[in-house]
């Protein structure tokens, strides 16, 4: 998962009007809507999830990998101007970290979302994805370059060339690095406790990729069944 964009959705209920003389239907009961929270329990919420997950990931990053840095930094990004994301990269000195923006934490139905995201987040790094998308970019690139060069293109067609492979190197696995970050993810939640089923439900909420050539998400219906067949192996 590079992006996230959530969405809310507004259900209106219309009430129609008991006719005179007539007895009222009876009515069903409801279950009283969520309170919503004050954005400072969010944010305790947030840093209550990051507790419990993780030092989970950090143990499933050293019992996974060898060489890689398992100390995971968490950040709040607090620009109230950026929109509802969630993205891992690496410092200058290879530390991963994992950047969640204030918009998520307040449009998150509930921790299991959070958590889920937080998941699939660290399970990137686990799975090295930015290395091994770094590798399949070089890797378009050689290939689109000497493929221009040997038709005789000057310098900035062989330039360009590079450019367009390392474009389709780099999304060449980029569906198959989601879906392996959402099961390893799901993993991830339920060891710290949360529910990855209820948390991927998000998918519902954002809208859906589908399967378009060169995309860098799999369609959601995709994402939630990998969620669902990780969960029933656990």
């Amino acid at each position: 998962m590079r992006w996230i964009a959530v969405l809310s959705l507004l259900v209106a209920v219309a009430c129609q009007p008991v006719p005179q003389g007539q007895t009222p239907p009876p009515t069903q009961k409801t279950a009283p809507a969520p309170q919503r929270l004050s954005e400072s329990q969010q944010i305790r919420n947030f840093q209550e999830i990051i507790r419990r997950v993780e030092p989970v990931a950090e143990d499933v990053c050293r019992r996974e990998t060898r060489g890689l840095d398992c100390d995971f930094k968490i950040v709040l990004d607090d620009n109230r101007r950026a929109p509802p994301n969630a993205f891992q990269t690496l410092d200058k000195n290879n530390r991963p970290i994992i950047v969640f923006t204030l918009a998520l934490v307040k449009a998150a139905r509930n921790q299991d979302e959070l958590a889920f995201v937080l998941g699939h987040e660290t399970a990137h790094h686990i799975e090295n994805h930015l290395g091994r998308q770094r590798q399949s970019a070089i890797a378009g690139a050689l290939i689109f370059g000497n493929l221009a060069s040997i038709t005789g293109a000057n310098a900035g067609t062989v330039q360009s060339a590079q450019e367009l492979g390392a474009l389709v190197g780099s999304r060449t696995y980029s569906k198959e690095f989601e879906l392996e970050a959402d099961r390893l993810g799901t993993v991830i939640t339920a060891r710290a406790g949360y529910d990855p089923v209820r948390g991927a439900e998000f998918f519902n909420r954002i809208p859906d990729p589908g399967d378009r050539f060169l995309g860098t998400h799999p369609p959601n219906a995709q994402r939630i069944e990998a969620v669902r067949q990780t969960v029933r192996g656990l």
